[in-house]
């Protein structure tokens, strides 16, 4: 029975072959894309569900209440978490992580290498196996260092790595470390990241600091006791926060600022560690849960597009199959057995389209992951659970979309259907209530393209207060002196006329080569009022060479000795969260144990980050004992090409040891809209998707209902009608649905891209032309579609098909 009913849903779809090919190609599309965009999804969300008691970690951070509302932060202080540990027997474990160095040497050769600092608890808290060494040894002692799978290849090629002495320098200071353990490489969906670890304590200037509060330079990381609940712990810790954060509370109060719903100035939060990957608002630079679960709505809706059309071409095309089934129930065929035959054909349409797009999306996964700025491999498309979600998916779809329509036709009654009483000339409500809904969506995405492709624009034509052109940005590794870089290339470039200046910072401007961001914060009293400032490290020249103009003051001067120790220019913003109007002059004490700072000058605003974030008070400085991890030389625009190859034989001889990473400053600020442009490059790609899956569905619906109509077309042609009436007859219809669907995804795109919208603090206003160009594309779209088959039918000769009749 299963070979019979294969083989006519074999015959059946041959004979339909434009039916057929319209829903097996619908359906390998969608299955394509939402099998890419679910496998990004996916990955996205796996991220740190490897660890064993996950459900037990937590990152703390802290929420300070300001006048702003309520800022929140993941930066802790060194005696943060010991003392948390140590007053609260609800922390079984708890670990520090800081970036401490980018460098090690084994038997004279360099290699570069990221080493953390951490506390000896963080292989109890996280599944991160030990290859090699024992759990309780590993880090127990301060000259410890465990190292990745692939940093003990990479320095020690085939040796073993056990016991073996390697040095890594930190504040410039080599130190020796034994090789106490191998861990096995870290997953790709690890937030932490890391290739070796050592004590915490190895962290410069950790003696002076394990007591201070207000220095905030590390993350940290708690696994609490199993019946212990996070909002429980919470509660139970405030008054560690009175104890320890006494001070921040009165700044708060003194200043007019309102506690929290329960009445603190500062709190404890926990954040979950599968939260971690998310937490824009605490981490900064994390992936934003809105975007996936929206790219996971895409993949849903251009399913559902694929889905309507199956149905809907199922149940115009069961009018002509009507007569077959209404002869085989008169020969005994029962309801079931009309079903089955049915729901076969519809399986077989819907694995041949599965198979498709998952042919589809392995050939294009590359093309796909780049797009997605994540490592996707093609065993990644078959793992377990992959294949068990899309089985699973495939089912679920088939059963809806392949099923109704079979029920739907196996309910014909065999007597009505041979008396010729089954008709579909008129619209259903559920073939309308699909193509409105088809073309929403279409629309709507249509609206989202177009308003974020705007929004992309509108923030890189926003003025940056700084003129990023003509800059080549030069990573300095932590081997080298960035100090002593600076002034070797200084020496080095100052004859060369294509080099206007040289001058370094602590900070990148935009995301270079290295893919290393940071931001330093300090704050501190001024006037009797807190004060938060961004304190960027520069050298001379970094005003001249991004062209920032001075609104007051002067520039750092080598013609005044106290300015590499007691000088600093802030800039717009600072001067007003001071309360001064005229800043020159005035003094600022951020460190009580060093000189007091004078402000000699005052700039503009520019944005130091990513146009996601505001413009905040930042205070430059060229204090020399702080170092500067990127010069920036600024080139003759005629010369950049020969200046970057000058600039990379200089690097070879000035660090020998470094790999050259250099990049241009406009490449690197371009990177702040990587996330923007991905969305729209998503949801142009499902907007076209959309919009070709909805043509190919009104197309073939308008074919079916002009084949079951051709004897009335005839009619009135033959009674006198013309084309341009037998158009009108067979568009308006589908026209009317359209402007329906136009209106609904004009209201739903304006609430929703508005909402999208306020998550930008630079943003763009909707304009009207948006919906008006949106209507006319879709008019447009289905004039056409729906016009080609109707100009077919008016010009047939009705002679013809009168004849036949």
């Amino acid at each position: 029975m299963f070979k019979n009913y294969l083989k006519i849903a074999w015959r059946n779809l041959g004979k339909n072959k434009g039916y057929t090919f319209v829903n097996i190609a619908g359906l390998g599309i969608a299955f394509a894309c939402s099998i890419l965009i679910f496998l990004f999804c996916f990955f996205q969300l796996s991220f740190d569900n490897f660890h064993a008691d996950g459900d037990r970690i937590f990152q703390p951070y802290l929420n300070f209440s300001t006048k702003e509302g309520i800022k929140k932060s993941g930066g802790m202080s060194f005696p943060f978490t010991p003392n948390l540990k140590a007053e609260y027997p609800e922390v079984e474990k708890a670990a520090r992580i800081i970036n401490l160095a980018g460098v090690v040497r084994y038997k004279d050769k360099v290699y570069e290498s990221f080493v953390n600092g951490t506390d000896e608890d963080l292989l109890d808290i996280f599944t991160f196996p030990l290859i090699t060494g024992s759990k309780s040894a590993a880090l127990n002692g301060l000259s410890n260092i465990i190292i990745t799978e692939a940093t003990a290849k990479k320095i020690f090629v085939t040796e073993d790595p056990m016991d073996k002495t390697i040095q890594v320098q930190i504040d410039h200071q080599w130190q020796n470390f034994i090789v106490t353990g191998v861990l096995k490489d870290y997953p790709e969906n690890s937030s932490i990241r890391f290739e070796s670890f050592v004590r915490i304590e190895n962290a410069p200037g950790y003696a002076s600091l394990q007591n201070n509060w207000s220095a905030y330079n590390h993350y940290a990381y708690l696994k609490l006791k199993p019946s212990v609940t996070a909002s429980a712990f919470q509660n139970k810790a405030q008054p560690f926060f009175e104890k320890y954060f006494k001070t921040t509370a009165e700044d708060a109060k003194k200043e007019g600022v309102a506690p929290d719903k329960n009445g603190h100035y500062t709190s404890l939060g926990l954040l979950p560690l599968t939260q971690i990957h998310f937490a824009t608002d605490i981490l900064g630079d994390s992936a934003a849960k809105a975007l996936i679960y929206t790219m996971m709505s895409i993949a849903l809706v251009i399913l559902l597009i694929a889905s309507f059309n199956f149905i809907n071409l199922s149940i115009a095309l069961s009018i002509t199959r009507a007569k077959e089934m209404g002869v085989r129930k008169s020969l005994g065929a029962q309801k079931k057995q009309v079903f089955y035959q049915l729901f076969g054909e519809s399986f077989l349409v819907f694995f041949m389209g599965w198979l498709i797009g998952i042919i589809a999306a392995a050939v294009l996964l590359i093309q796909a992951a780049t797009i997605f700025k994540i490592n996707l491999s093609l065993a990644f498309i078959f793992q377990t659970q992959i294949i068990t979600l899309q089985l699973a998916g495939f089912f679920f779809i088939t059963l809806l979309a392949g099923g109704y329509p079979a029920w739907s036709v196996s309910r014909f009654n065999a007597v009505e259907i041979l008396k010729g009483k089954i008709s579909l000339k008129r619209p259903g409500i559920l073939r309308n209530t699909i193509i409105i809904t088809q073309f929403t969506i279409a629309c709507l995405l249509i609206c989202c393209t177009i308003i974020v492709v705007q929004q992309t624009a509108y923030l890189r034509k926003i003025p940056l207060g700084f003129n990023k052109e003509q800059i080549i940005s030069i990573p300095v590794t932590n081997e080298d002196n960035g100090n002593q870089v600076l002034q070797k290339f200084r020496q080095a470039l100052a004859n060369h006329t294509g080099i206007v200046s040289v001058t370094g910072s602590d900070i990148n401007i935009g995301k270079g080569l290295d893919n290393r961001t940071s931001r330093a914060t300090i704050g501190f009293e001024y006037n009797g009022k807190n004060v938060s400032t961004d304190w960027l490290r520069v050298d001379f020249d970094y005003l001249k060479t991004l062209d920032i103009p001075l609104l007051a003051g002067r520039d750092f001067s080598r013609l005044y000795s106290t300015d590499a120790a007691e000088a600093v220019i802030i800039n717009q913003s600072m001067a007003d969260a001071m309360g001064e109007k005229n800043a020159v002059g005035k003094f600022l004490w951020p460190d009580s144990s060093r000189p007091k700072l004078q402000v000699i000058g005052v700039i503009p605003d520019f944005h130091l980050y990513s146009l996601k974030n505001k413009m905040a008070p930042v205070t430059l400085n060229i204090f020399q004992q702080s170092n500067l991890n990127y010069i920036f030389v600024k080139v003759l625009p005629q010369n950049m090409e020969s200046s970057m190859n000058l600039i990379k034989d200089l690097y070879k001889d000035i660090a020998p040891n470094s790999v050259f990473k250099a990049s241009f400053m406009d490449l690197n600020v371009d990177k702040w809209f990587t996330e923007d442009q991905m969305v729209g490059k998503v949801i142009g790609v499902s907007s076209f998707v959309a919009i070709l899956l909805s043509c190919m569905g009104l197309f073939a619906i308008a074919w079916l209902i002009i084949q079951q109509r051709t004897k009335e077309i005839r009619v009135r042609k033959v009674l006198g009608a013309g084309i341009s009436s037998v158009l009108l007859l067979l568009s308006k219809d589908y026209l009317k649905l359209v402007l329906v669907a136009i209106i609904i995804a004009s209201i739903g795109a304006w609430f929703l891209m508005n909402a999208w919208l306020k998550t930008f603090p630079y943003k763009i206003n909707i304009e009207w032309w948006v919906f008006a160009l949106m209507a006319i594309l879709a008019i447009t779209i289905a004039v056409l579609t729906v016009g080609y088959q109707s100009i077919r039918a008016a010009l047939m000769n009705p002679v013809k098909s009168l004849r036949s009749e």
